[in-house]
């Protein structure tokens, strides 16, 4: 699973081979998330409050060029939030 980002202790990555929706996963800690990338949403897992909104501010800004590494499967580093 290609890693993605990493951004304030969290770590967001891709599998190759993945199901509908398009969407990655955010982890951090003992937390983890599947969010998906169309709706800025988390979809299964979980993370504390302050870390879900950071990726989903995160995803908001990154959604087209999520959207075309999920469509592609051409993986490289997406800026993280500073």
């Amino acid at each position: 699973m290609p890693e993605i980002s990493r951004f304030f202790g969290i770590v967001i990555a891709m599998y190759y081979a993945e199901h509908d929706p398009p969407h990655f996963h955010a982890r951090y800690n003992e937390w983890e998330a599947q969010v998906d990338i169309r709706e800025g949403i988390i979809i299964r897992g979980m993370l504390p409050s302050k870390q879900a909104r950071l990726v989903l501010a995160w995803t908001e800004i990154h959604r087209e060029e999520l959207l075309q590494m999920w469509e592609t499967k051409e993986f490289r580093a997406v800026r993280p939030l500073e």
